[in-house]
């Protein structure tokens, strides 16, 4: 099973990164995609990506970092994007929920990295939270100029994810479903989400999975907590956890162009 989510670069790991890694295999993960926020982290990702067997990244800039997109910082990305270790442009998209860079701001950051991704036939991996309507906007006009893109991380209406889904979106389900408080209208929806448009990721070190049964101390989430996510989430899709971690493997394959 495939984590399609790692914010490995996060200081949170810094002390045990390795360690971390190693419990995500055993726990039976088969590979990560390491999540790059800005052209920084981005440049971290892929140095981990080769580090560690098994792993991607992505090269992006998140809505949040969005107000220090400048020209170069695309020709830095498509730099890095040649590196075999990056699969991916992103993490990119909208976010005014929390408004760290203005939407005009973020609104521009995005299109440049949809730009990219579509100059260099890369999949896009996106966020957007509170921003739909917006977001659809400015990603219909490139649909068809993409080999693919996933929102990961999808948390919202099932009408909104009804609507990503006729746009021919990826979907990517974190531990938020398993969220009592906070996950249920989701949990609801799993079902509508075709098998082959759904991606598993946990989003670490955030979004712990509140139903673990034994929970770290640290509250912090690692990538070897996927198998509970997506048993889980076959559970309430009323599908074999196995078949599905076969299918979201396939898909990831499919997505990303990787062997693992």
């Amino acid at each position: 099973m495939f984590d399609i989510g790692v914010n490995l670069t996060s200081g949170q790991f810094d002390k045990d990164r390795d360690a971390v890694v190693a419990r995500a295999f055993e726990a039976g993960v088969s590979g990560m995609l390491l999540t790059g926020t800005n052209l920084q982290e981005s440049q971290q990702a892929q140095q981990l990506a080769s580090r560690y067997d098994n792993c991607w990244s992505t090269a992006g800039v998140h809505p949040h970092d969005a107000s220090h997109w400048r020209p170069e910082t695309a020709d830095a990305l498509r730099e890095l994007a040649a590196q075999p270790e990056v699969v991916a442009i992103g993490e990119c998209g909208l976010d005014f929920n929390r408004n760290y860079s203005t939407p005009q701001e973020q609104e521009h950051a995005f299109s440049a990295q949809l730009a990219l991704a579509a100059e260099l036939s890369l999949p896009v991996f996106m966020h957007c939270r509170d921003a739909h309507e917006r977001f659809i906007a400015l990603l219909t006009p490139w649909l068809d100029k993409l080999p693919g893109a996933v929102l990961h991380c999808f948390t919202g209406t099932r009408e909104e994810a009804q609507a990503c889904l006729a746009s021919g979106l990826s979907l990517g389900i974190t531990g938020w479903v398993c969220d009592e408080r906070r996950g249920l209208a989701l949990r609801e929806l799993l079902p509508v989400i075709p098998a082959d448009k759904l991606f598993f990721e946990t989003d670490a070190p955030w979004l712990l999975p509140r139903d673990l049964p034994v929970k770290p101390s640290s509250r912090r989430n690692e990538p070897c907590y996927l198998p509970h996510i997506i048993t889980q989430a076959a559970m309430w899709r009323g599908e074999d956890a196995e078949w599905l971690m076969q299918q979201s493997d396939e898909n990831v394959r499919t997505l990303f162009g990787i062997r693992f």
